[in-house]
Parts: C-alpha cells; sequence; structure tokens
C-alpha cells in the first residue's frame, strides 16, 4: 500500500495543474498562468514545481496537489487522494470513514444489476413509448424495480449483502412500529443517478401509473445529497471543455435523457429542487461558462427558475432562463418532433436581467403606481448589492429604470437608504420618476374636474390612474355635488392639502379686475369641459405609445412565430395613436 506521500513523489504538480490552467514559464522551477479561482486579466497565479506547491497573489489560494484537486473538482480529501492515486498508479490504504462510501458505490452497484435484469417487460416497453432508443436506454443504464416487498431483500441475502448495507444506502426502509424492513423502491423504472465523477451515490424510481409519489428518490445518505447532484452531469460535463458550451438545467430525468438522445447533450436536472447554492459552486468549479434554466412556463416553474437565479449570484458563469413555448416539457416536445421549438426556446431565453424584470413587469403590471412599487420591492434585493464587479445588479438597475421611468440617481438613493425596507410612497415614487407627464395631466384632468365635478360624467371610466391620490379623489367625484363635497370627504387626510392647492389653482384668476371676475367664471366652465376632453385623449395616446414601446422592447425576445402577432399589434396601436390625435384636433 502506498501512501500520500508517495503519490506527490510521482505526480508532477504541473501536470496536473496544467488540466485547468494554461501555465507558462516564470522563472526558475516557477509556472504562472490565470487563476481558476477567481476572475483576472493578467496572470497572479503561480505553481512552484520543485516544492510542489501553487499559490495565487490575488485571491490568496494556495496547497498542494491534493488541495487543487479539492478546489477545482468539490472533492473531499479521501476522493482527492485516491483519484490522484489512480493516475500514479498506485494503490493506497482508505482511512477510517472512507471505506463507508465506498459499500454504499458497492451496494448501488449491486442494485442497478438487479434492476437492469428486471427491466425487460412493461417497464422497457413504457420507455420505448416515450421515444427513447435501445441505444439511450443502455448508455443511461435505465432499470426497473419489480414488484413485491421483499424482492432485493432476499437478492442481498444470496449474495452476502446485509439488511444494514442496504438500509444505509437507501435501498430499504424500516418500519418503525414493528422493525420490519422491505423494499424501498417497488414497481418502479428506475434512474441510476451518478455524482459529477460517475460514482453510483443513488437512485430515482418512476411508477408506470397514476400512483403517488410519482417519482422517488433516494433518502439522504453518505453518498447522496440532493443538493449537491445533477443528474446526467457525469456526461454533460464533457461539453464544459468547450468555452462556448451551454449547460441546460432541465426539471425531470426524462428530459435530461431525451435531450441526450437528440443531441442536447448540455443538460442536466436537479433532484426535485431548484438550483442550489451548492451547485452553483460546483458548475463553478468544474468550468461553466454558460447555464440556461429550461423550465415549465406554470407558476411553480416560474418560482423554481427565480430561485435558481437567487443562487447562482456571485457564480462567475453567465445565466439565462426560458422555457418552451407551446407549454410542452423537453421530453414531450422532442417525442412529438418539436426539435425546433426546444432549439427556439434555447437560443431566444431571456438574460438573468431581462428575466428578473420581465417577470416582475408581468406579474405586477406597470399601469399603476402600485404595480411600480411592487415591482422595485420584488427587484431591490438583486439591486442593492452596489460592488461595481455586479453587473447583473447594475442591469437591472438600469432596466427597472428604464421601464419605470426612474432616475439612475433617485434609484441609488433609495437603495441606500435606511428607509429601504419600508413601502414606497407616492410622493416618493413620483420624485424618482425621470418624466411626470402622465401623473401630471391626471392632476390637470383632477383640477379641471374640481372646478366643476359633474364633468365625471365625460370619463369612458377606464382609465389606470396612476396616481393613488387621484384614484381615491375620482372615486369620490362620482357622487360629489360640488368641489366642497369633495373637500369634506378627504377633510383631515392627506389628500386635503393636495385637493386645496389644486382647488387653488384652478379658481386663480390671476390679474383679472374684479370687473371682470364674472366673465371669467364664465369661460372657466367652458374651458374645463373642453380640457376635460383633451387631457383624456392625451392619457389615452401616452398609455397607447407605451404599450407600444414595451411590444417593441419584447419583439427581440420572442419566438419568430410570435414575432408578426406583436407587428400586428403594434401596427394597430400606432393607427389607434393616430386617429385619438385626429380627434383632438376636432376638438380643438
Amino acid at each position: 500500500m502506498g501512501t500520500k506521500e508517495d503519490v506527490r513523489a510521482r505526480l508532477n504538480i504541473a501536470d496536473v495543474v496544467g488540466e485547468h490552467v494554461r501555465l507558462s514559464p516564470a522563472g526558475k522551477g516557477r509556472m504562472k498562468g490565470l487563476c481558476p479561482f477567481h476572475n483576472e486579466k493578467s496572470p497572479s497565479f503561480q505553481v512552484d514545481t520543485e516544492q510542489g506547491y501553487f499559490y495565487c497573489f490575488g485571491c490568496k489560494a494556495g496547497g498542494d496537489v491534493f488541495s487543487f484537486v479539492q478546489r477545482t473538482e468539490n472533492l473531499s480529501f479521501g476522493d482527492a487522494l485516491r483519484k490522484l492515486a489512480d493516475r500514479a498508479g498506485i494503490q493506497v490504504e482508505a482511512k477510517y470513514g472512507e471505506r463507508s462510501s465506498r459499500d454504499l458505490y458497492d451496494v448501488n452497484a449491486f442494485a442497478l444489476a438487479y434492476f437492469r435484469e428486471h427491466l425487460p417487460g412493461p417497464a422497457l416497453d413504457y420507455l420505448r413509448r416515450r421515444g427513447l432508443t435501445d441505444a439511450t436506454i443502455d448508455a443511461f443504464e435505465l432499470g426497473y424495480a419489480p414488484d413485491g416487498w421483499d424482492g432485493l431483500l432476499k437478492h442481498a441475502r444470496v449474495k452476502g449483502i446485509t439488511e444494514k448495507q442496504l438500509l444505509d444506502a437507501g435501498l430499504l426502509t424500516e418500519n418503525p412500529e414493528n422493525g420490519r424492513v422491505y423494499d424501498r423502491f417497488r414497481g418502479r423504472v428506475m434512474f441510476p443517478i451518478r455524482d459529477h465523477l460517475g460514482r453510483l451515490v443513488g437512485f430515482g424510481g418512476r411508477v408506470l401509473d397514476d400512483s403517488k409519489p410519482k417519482y422517488l428518490n433516494t433518502p439522504e445518505t453518505e453518498a447522496f445529497r440532493k443538493g449537491e447532484l445533477l443528474y446526467g452531469l457525469e456526461k454533460a460535463r464533457t461539453t464544459l471543455k468547450d468555452a462556448n458550451a451551454e449547460l441546460i438545467v432541465v426539471e425531470g430525468y426524462m428530459d435530461v435523457i431525451t435531450m441526450h438522445q437528440h443531441g442536447f447533450t448540455g443538460a442536466v436536472a436537479s433532484l426535485g429542487t431548484a438550483l442550489t447554492a451548492e451547485h452553483a459552486l460546483l458548475l463553478e468549479r468544474l468550468g461553466a461558462r454558460h447555464v440556461t434554466l429550461l423550465f415549465d412556463q406554470d407558476e411553480a416553474g416560474l418560482k423554481a427558475t427565480l430561485s435558481g437565479l437567487d443562487q447562482v449570484v456571485g457564480s462567475k458563469f453567465r445565466v439565462r432562463a426560458t422555457s418552451v413555448p407551446s407549454g410542452k416539457d423537453p421530453a414531450d416536445a422532442l417525442l412529438a418532433g418539436d426539435d425546433q421549438a426546444l432549439r427556439d426556446a434555447l437560443s431566444g431565453g431571456l438574460d438573468e436581467v431581462h428575466y428578473r424584470v420581465q417577470a416582475a413587469i408581468e406579474k405586477h403590471g406597470t399601469g399603476t403606481t402600485e404595480g411600480k412599487r411592487r415591482i422595485l420591492m420584488e427587484l431591490l434585493p438583486r439591486m442593492q448589492n452596489l460592488d461595481p464587479l455586479d453587473d447583473i445588479a447594475e442591469g437591472v438597475r438600469t432596466a427597472a429604470c428604464e421601464t419605470l421611468g426612474i432616475k439612475p440617481e433617485a434609484l441609488l438613493e433609495w437603495i441606500g437608504s435606511k428607509a429601504k425596507r419600508r413601502q414606497l410612497t407616492d410622493t416618493h415614487l413620483a420624485g424618482m420618476s425621470t418624466g411626470r407627464g402622465e401623473e401630471d395631466r391626471e392632476m390637470a384632468l383632477l383640477r379641471q374636474l374640481l372646478v366643476d365635478p359633474t364633468l365625471h360624467a365625460k370619463l369612458d371610466g377606464t382609465m389606470p390612474w396612476r396616481n393613488e391620490s387621484v384614484r381615491k379623489v375620482m372615486l369620490a367625484l362620482q357622487g360629489a355635488h360640488g368641489s366642497d363635497d369633495i373637500l369634506d370627504l378627504f377633510r383631515g387626510q392627506p389628500e386635503e392639502q393636495l385637493l386645496i392647492r389644486l382647488m387653488f389653482e384652478g379658481r386663480d384668476s390671476g390679474t383679472i379686475s374684479r370687473q371682470g371676475t364674472e366673465q371669467f367664471d364664465q369661460k372657466r366652465g367652458a374651458y374645463a369641459a373642453t380640457a376635460v376632453d383633451d387631457i383624456q385623449v392625451s392619457m389615452s395616446i401616452d398609455s397607447m405609445r407605451a404599450e407600444v414601446n414595451l411590444l417593441k422592447g419584447q419583439l427581440g425576445t420572442v419566438p419568430p412565430a410570435e414575432q408578426l402577432g406583436m407587428l400586428k399589434q403594434i401596427q394597430e396601436l400606432q393607427r389607434a395613436i393616430e386617429a385619438e390625435k385626429r380627434g383632438r384636433r376636432g376638438i380643438a
């Protein structure tokens, strides 16, 4: 048996590091390159080939060849030692605690052989109906756990495998009341789950009928930690050698298998969870540069996508999000022969910035002050990192400003203030706005209605008021007989001062002489009626223009099949805008 020193002596650290870092000479016994553990443009990472150590003068990472393999491949010391020992052709003795994991891999391998043996029959027919070829079924080592309570257990006893070993591997379940043990997986298609190194750590099982639960995984064991595992990663990681390769995270085992069969070899799946921080760390260490989250279009899929984006904050790789436009999952789309829909989805996905902003807009809408307030509050956690190197946070802030019409400096002031956890007031939002056109027109309209509340009847009732105070007063105007009635309703409330100011502005005759006041009052009523019509038309035009701009912004993010419909919507809106303009000239 060899030791770790024997392994260290047999290997050249530069050869091991050189598989991850492009090294160049940096003096006697020294090599240098770009650090694999942080982003940098000039090399600060060095390897001392004589001493057998590496060190980065930028991020301060350092260690020997075992430390390097542990960090780059997310391994324990024991696993790194065994990996390098295999490379050096040396057999090393397993230390205490390492043998248990090895036992789990061996027990799982025994179970896999049992499941594979029982695949022919209904399970194999099911897989073929799902469009899988025999070659794919073999490549992914699919099997079947037959019905019955103790088939695997009886087979294990014949082979000398104990109940404890099967329990430790999560292959048996124990009844806590009577202590009886029985097979955990029964009547299920079996998907062996391997870690990124290809070690068999557990299984997922799917029923052939409508029984519940539909899917069942190995429970947490020494080897199986679902928050750190991605199904299919041992196959997909080979694509990461290509700098332009894209890792595609989907929802199900069948999605992964079917996508690989159709050439989408970067597909992996999380095991019943959203992407986790552990997943992100692992992908980063494996050198992932581009990751796409391909989840369903329903609410659960949206939550999973946003949760996944939250977990990759600070990662070095770029993330996009998308879904199959037809609403099908990838496996069903490919089974139906719609490969192109999947390709369009992957090519037309949104980057993290635009996905976050668009999801918030679709959820809350930008047509009201309340909608804008909710959008900002939802985006706040991802906007508040002011680190200049966090370009995602900067991108979300920029997109929020452009979409909501907010001044960048005002947004930064709010983000940095102690009041950021409080709900934004209408006044605060109005102060952050770059263009007050819509709300100014609402105020102008309200001012004219306070001159003559009966003009409220001229409104069509469909106006989406952006200012909350205006909305409240407009509701009160419906049953009011005069401006004094309105003022009484809001006496002592925040709107009172606004109403008093608008009433003064609406009745201000300026420098008109006392003799001309009566004539002024007569003209004021006629002017108010005309102004209400004009302002309402202007607001309608503004609303349609906003919708046109929103559609234009989304045009490049949808599949070509949907673009034609959006272009027609834009043309119809533009015609309606021109019609409103002509009508306004007629009013004038």
